[in-house]
Order: C-alpha cells, then structure tokens, then sequence
C-alpha cells in the first residue's frame, strides 16, 4: 500500500475514522471529568549509613551493603509499619471505618489488618538515585489525610526500625544481665574459699612465714652441720692416746706439770747420784714426782673425760637439730603446699574478676543500647496537604486520548475497507486485475469543477 493509497482510505472513510477519534476523545474527557479527584502527598527521609553508631563508636558495616536500601524501602512497605501507622492515626477507633469493614468483610479477618492492606494499595516507596535519600508517596481523596498518612508513614517506619535495632539490644541486656548475676556470684564464691583457707590455716601472709621458715630452716641446717662436724671431731678424739689428744698437749696446766715432773726427775737423778736412794730428801723427791706424776694422769684423765662428755653432749644435740631439720622441712612443705593452694584460689578470684568485669561492661553497654532512643533515620521533608490532585491528569489523559484515538481511527478506517474493498485509483485497479491502465476519464464532478474554474 503506497502513502496515496493510504490518503485516499483516510478520505474516504473519514466519517468512521473522525467518528472513533471523537468517541476515543470524548470518553476519555467525560471519564476524567467524573472521577474523583486524588492527592498525593509526599514525605521524604534520609538515612545515614557513614556516621557511626552514638553508643558503641563504630561504623556498621551492613548499612554500606548494596541490599540496604532496598531492605528499608521492604520495610516501609511491611505489614508492620502500616500497622503501626493505623495505631499512630488510631484508625481502628473510627465508627465509620468499622462500619465500613463490616459491610466489606461482613465481619471477618481482623480490621487492623484491613486497614494496612488498604493502606498499602495507595502507598508508594521510591528511593532517590545515588542517595540515602527514600520518598514516601501517599495518594488518597483528601489531601488532609493524604499528608497525615504520608508523614504517619515515615515515623512509624522510624519507629519500626529503632525498635528492630532494640530489639536484640534487649535481648542481649537481659542475657548479659542474668551473665552478670552469674559471675558476681562464681567471683563471691571464689573470694569466700580463699577467705576460709585462710581463716582455717592461720594465713595471713603466706610470703612472708615462708620467708621466715626457709630462713630459720636454713639455721638449723648450719647448725646441724656444725653439730656434726664437733661429734666427728670428738668421736675422733675419743680413739686416740690420752696424751696425744691436741686439748692435752695445748693444756697450760698439762705442760706446767709436765715440766716440774722434768724438774723433778733431774732433781731425783741428783739427788739419787749424790746423796742416795734412802737418803729422806732422795726419798722426798720421790713421793713428789710420785705425787706430779698422779696429778698429771688425772688431768689427763679429765680431759679425756671432758672429750667423750663433748662427744655425747654433741651426739644427742644431733639427734635433737636432725628431729628439729625434719619437722621444719615438713613445715616449709606445708607452707609450699599452702602458698601452691592459695595461688590457686587467688588466680580462681582474678579469673573470676575479669570474667566479671567483662561481662558487666558488656552488661552496661548493651543495656545503654537498648535503651537509646537515637536512629541514624531523619525526615527530610514534611509532607503537606497538596493544593492540586495527582489524579486524574486532564490534560495527559486528552493528550494520550488524543493519541489513542487516532489510532483507533486510522485502525478503524483501514478493517473498514479491507472489509469491503473498493476501487479508488488506476493503481487499485491495476493492482487488482494485473493489468496495464491504457486511459482514466475523470469524473462528471471534477469535470464541471474545471470548467467553472476556467470560466
């Protein structure tokens, strides 16, 4: 079909094609004309994904995830949020919106639930392009209203998502709480073993009796060494010659007597040489080197004496200092054992301390969490009353009519002749018969136009 062909369909089927475009226009113009008209409000709020969190300092990580956006604008959307919107504008305490469901449910269901769903066909949630930036969109009959659900919206999804971000906060504070109990009570517990060890061993520095012991063991360890050095000495004493003990020979009162016997046995020798061995001085001389010689063996024999009197003495200071060496070796173990088990209980205290600190400020914080009322959430524009409705747009409605209609026109015109086609050119007819076109006479009509123009 040539563009000749197609304007001459179009001419003649004009009446048709002008009758579908009217038809297509004037419909749509009456039906935008009738509907109601709506307004839609819009809010919009800006989320803070960079700045950290005011109670813990740190940056979530979550919030810089791709998926995050898309999760707030989810939870816009959710029932919960246009639940929380019906309670906030107390929707559900209307007589005339309970009517209303009662005549559309008949009863049934749950009006809150209701309520949300409605309120969910006319809500719109669109995100801003490379931003944090989400708008709320509201379209209703009032524009009031409109505005009121719109801004509704947006603090009850600041509200949801505070109490989403509380929620595990709650949870781990009453976990960390009943932790804290717990470890006050295992570090009491720890404390009040230490406390009656020490009461029942009479410890009140184990350092320091440890200290004292090993010095007075050492003590006796010294002396009982020196003990057994003087019994091996006098036990050495004892099986030698009397006169050749070194107390004997180094005895002044010894070497004294020992020289007047060597005085007197040369006075004897002179006197026996000159005056006899009857002579009474001779004999006199004798009874007193007698006499000497007797002293000097009991000397002697008191010395020896005194030597195994030194040995015994020693002997049993021995026995004591080794009785005495093994109490107190027994006594420093004891000690060791003691400072060993109060080592135990004091690193049980400490390891129960910081458990206990650990978990108390974790306590603390988590606690502070769940109790801030701070949302990285904020609303960037109120939504007010719109002044013009959002729908129906008249003049977009006439334009796409417009469009549409002459479509449906054109459309129309060209079923309506290929329906009953006619001959309107040499081309249509050559077309049709596959003949060539020798002549055309033109019309009676056109005739007489030419003649009139050319009288």
């Amino acid at each position: 079909m040539t563009l000749q062909q197609f304007l001459r369909i179009l001419a003649a089927r004009k009446l048709a094609a002008l009758l579908a475009f009217a038809i297509t226009v004037g419909t749509t113009l009456v039906v935008s004309l009738i509907l109601p008209k709506q307004y839609t409000a819009s809010t919009a709020i800006v989320l803070d994904v960079k700045s950290p969190d005011q109670v813990s300092g740190l940056v979530l990580q979550g919030m810089m995830a791709p998926g995050y956006m898309a999760t707030q604008i989810d939870i816009i959307n959710s029932d919960r949020v246009a639940g929380a919107v019906v309670k906030l504008l107390k929707l559900d305490t209307n007589a005339t919106i309970q009517q209303q469901w009662r005549d559309d449910t008949q009863g049934r269901g749950d009006l809150n639930s209701w309520l949300a769903t409605l309120l969910q066909k006319k809500l719109d949630v669109k995100p801003s392009r490379e931003s944090n930036v989400i708008a709320i969109n509201y379209t209703g009959n009032d524009p009031t209203f409109a505005a009121a659900v719109a801004n509704a919206f947006a603090q009850a999804y600041i509200d949801v998502n505070l109490d989403l971000r509380l929620a595990p906060a709650r949870q781990y504070a009453a976990f960390f709480e009943g932790q804290t109990k717990t470890a006050r009570e295992r570090l009491e517990v720890a404390q009040k073993a230490l406390s009656d060890y020490q009461q029942k061993n009479g410890i009140t520095s184990a350092d320091e009796r440890l200290d004292y012991e090993n010095t007075k063991l050492s003590e006796t360890s010294s002396q009982l060494t020196g003990v057994q050095g003087q019994t091996t000495d006098s036990q050495s004493k004892r099986g030698a010659r009397g006169d050749t003990v070194a107390e004997v020979i180094q005895s002044p009162l010894i070497n004294g007597l020992k020289a007047d016997i060597a005085r007197m046995e040369a006075k004897l020798n002179e006197s026996n040489i000159n005056l006899g061995k009857n002579h009474p001085q001779t004999q006199r001389s004798e009874s007193e080197l007698a006499s000497l010689k007797a002293q000097l063996e009991a000397e002697t024999r008191k010395i020896n004496s005194s030597i195994d009197t030194t040995y015994q003495v020693n002997k049993l200071r021995e026995q004591q200092l080794r009785g005495a060496l093994a109490n107190q070796k027994e006594r420093v173990l004891l000690l060791n054992r003691q400072r060993d088990e109060l080592n135990v209980l004091r690193r049980d205290i400490e390891s129960a301390q910081r458990a206990f600190e650990q978990v108390s400020q974790r306590s603390s914080q988590t606690t502070m969490e769940s109790q801030t009322n701070q949302t990285n959430i904020s609303v960037l524009n109120t939504a007010s009353a719109p002044v013009d409705p959002s729908k129906p747009k008249l003049l977009l409605n006439v334009l796409v009519s417009i469009f549409l209609g002459t479509l449906l026109g054109v459309g129309l015109a060209l079923m309506l002749e290929l329906l009953n086609r006619r001959v309107r050119s040499g081309e249509d007819l050559t077309e049709a018969l596959q003949m060539p076109l020798l002549a055309s006479v033109s019309s009676a009509r056109t005739i007489m136009s030419r003649r009139g123009a050319a009288a």
